[in-house]
C-alpha cells in the first residue's frame, strides 16, 4: 500500500537532489520552451497553488500569479530548497480536514485527492529533470503503476477520450501486478484494471509505461507495442501533457 503523503515528500526531495549542481538555465526537451528553472517553478508553485485551494476551501481555481509564496528564491540553493518543501506545504494544508470538498479540475473532491495528484506531478516532472541533464531515473514499480492508474482516472473523470469510439488500448506492467484496458466509447473513455484484447497494446516495466503514456519516453527496447500503432500515435496526439 502506497503512502501518498510520504511518497510526495520523498519525490520532491529527489527532484531537488537531481538538479543540485545542474545549470538551471538548461532547456527541458520534454517540456518544449521551458528551462529547468521554469520546470522547478512550475512544480513548486503548483504544490503551493493546490495547498492554497485546500487551505481556503476554494470552490474555484486560483490565479497562479496570486499564489502565496509562488516564486522561488533567486539563488539556486534557495530555489532547490523551496521546491523540495512544496509538497510539505500541501500536506500541512490537507491535515486538518482531509475529507472536506474543494475545487479540482475534475469537479469537487476531498482535499486529500490533491496529495496523489501532486505526487504524480512530481514523479513525472522528476523524469523531465533527469532527461534534461542526462541523469538516471528510477521509480518503484508499484509507485509507477499507481501513476499510470492516476493518469488514466484523471482522463476518464475529465471527460477526455484519446481513443475513438470502438478503439481500445491495453497496458501491461511486467514488473508490477497491474494491467489496464481502456476503451473509447460514444460517451467518453472507460477503463478496467484487467487484461483484455485491445486494438493496440503496450507491454513493459511500469516506469516505462508511465513515461510512455505521458509522452516522456518513446516505445522501443523496454516497451513492446502490439497491434495498431496509428491508434497509439493518435493517443499521444490527443494527450499533449
Amino acid at each position: 500500500m502506497i503512502d501518498h503523503a510520504v511518497a510526495l515528500a520523498e519525490q520532491d526531495r529527489r527532484f531537488a537532489d537531481t538538479l543540485r549542481g545542474a545549470d538551471l538555465t538548461a532547456p527541458v526537451p520534454t517540456c518544449p520552451g521551458w528551462s529547468l528553472t521554469q520546470l522547478l517553478r512550475h512544480l513548486g508553485r503548483g504544490h503551493r497553488w493546490a495547498a492554497q485551494i485546500v487551505r481556503e476551501r476554494r470552490d474555484e481555481p486560483i490565479d497562479p500569479r496570486a499564489v502565496e509564496g509562488g516564486k522561488p528564491p533567486a539563488d539556486d540553493d534557495g530555489a532547490l530548497e523551496w521546491v523540495a518543501g512544496g509538497g510539505s506545504i500541501l500536506l500541512d494544508a490537507v491535515a486538518p480536514d482531509p475529507d472536506v470538498l474543494v475545487w479540482t479540475a475534475v469537479g469537487p473532491r476531498p482535499a486529500s485527492w490533491w496529495i496523489r495528484r501532486r505526487l504524480h506531478e512530481s514523479t513525472v516532472h522528476r523524469a523531465d529533470a533527469a532527461i534534461a541533464i542526462g541523469a538516471p531515473y528510477t521509480l518503484a514499480p508499484e509507485l509507477a503503476a499507481d501513476g499510470v492508474t492516476e493518469w488514466v482516472e484523471l482522463l476518464v473523470a475529465g471527460g477526455r477520450s484519446p481513443l475513438a469510439d470502438g478503439e481500445s488500448l491495453h497496458l501491461h506492467a511486467t514488473d508490477a501486478d497491474a494491467e489496464w484496458t481502456l476503451r473509447g466509447t460514444a460517451s467518453g473513455l472507460s477503463f478496467e484494471p484487467a487484461h483484455a484484447k485491445a486494438t493496440v497494446a503496450l507491454r513493459g516495466p511500469a516506469t516505462d509505461l508511465l513515461l510512455a503514456i505521458t509522452r516522456r519516453r518513446d516505445v522501443g527496447s523496454t516497451v513492446e507495442l502490439f497491434g495498431a500503432e496509428p491508434v497509439w500515435r493518435s493517443w499521444l496526439d490527443r494527450t499533449p501533457f
